[in-house]
């Protein structure tokens, strides 16, 4: 369910927008994108799995804060994440 720190580490020298960037809102929308893919996963197989479905629903919310705030703050930065991450259609 969780991410490994080798996935962890590609995600954010992927998405750092400088060098030794761990903190900027691209990097940790493609981090709680990629356990949020993980959990879904979960979810194919362990339907009645509440207590976890609870963690998703507050991993959703905080990418939806996150890209909410680097929305109003850089339009541009907003529309690339998420072309690179495919969330919008």
């Amino acid at each position: 369910m969780s991410i490994t720190p080798e996935r962890k580490t590609e995600l954010v020298k992927e998405y750092a927008t400088h060098e030794g960037d761990t903190g900027s809102p691209e990097v940790q929308v493609a981090v709680l994108t990629e356990r949020i893919v993980n959990l879904t996963e979960h979810f194919k197989t362990h339907k009645k799995d509440n207590h976890s479905r609870r963690g998703l629903l507050m991993l959703v919310s905080q990418r939806r804060r996150l890209l909410d705030y680097l929305k109003n703050r850089d339009t541009q930065r907003y529309t690339t994440l998420i072309g690179r991450l495919g969330l919008r259609k």
